[in-house]
């Protein structure tokens, strides 16, 4: 969906981190698209495109997710409602915990900020093997909401994250893929 225009621009823009934050993993730094401001405005109008009708709230994945996700909620004229991690929400909430590659972790949403229906975008900035994402969307099913979409900047494909997200019947995208 993404122009190859766009594409060319954020493959130009993001930076490789070689060995970041462990030796052996290529880190995609987003932050340079931040300095330009027509860059970030083609990059929410491409994600409010694919959900435009389709969605009525979007939900960002704490911290990144954040930094489109609430331009993408104002582009659509929708609600934003945060996804946190664990204790940094006052109650009432609701969580999901999820296997991380040594452990778990788990995040928070308030209740009360969705109503049972609705369609739900949840967004992050990188889909990689999708358990977050994953967990995200339980929490928007445990308020009888439905994730319908899932977007982001980069998916990793051959970290299978997608696979992840197929017991949600969804739409995934992302507009670059590695």
């Amino acid at each position: 969906m993404a122009s190859i225009e766009l594409i060319e621009k954020l493959e130009q823009t993001i930076q490789n981190i070689p060995d970041f934050p462990l030796e052996g993993i290529q880190f995609k730094d987003i932050t340079p698209i931040f300095l330009d401001p027509k860059l970030y405005e083609e990059v929410i109008a491409d994600l409010a495109k694919f959900s435009k009708g389709k969605v009525d709230v979007v939900c960002g994945i704490e911290s990144r997710g954040y930094l489109f996700g609430i331009a993408i909620a104002v582009a659509l004229e929708v609600p934003f409602v945060l996804i946190r991690k664990k204790g940094k929400l006052p109650p009432p909430f609701v969580s999901e915990k999820y296997d991380l590659e040594y452990g778990t972790a788990e995040i928070e949403m308030k209740t009360g900020q969705l109503k049972p229906g609705q369609r739900v975008l949840i967004h992050d900035d990188l889909l990689a093997t999708g358990g977050t994402t994953e967990a995200a969307a339980k929490l928007v099913e445990k308020q009888g909401a439905n994730a319908t979409q899932f977007s982001f900047l980069i998916g990793l494909k051959d970290l299978n994250g997608e696979k992840k997200l197929e017991q949600f019947n969804a739409e995934v995208y992302s507009i670059l893929n590695y």
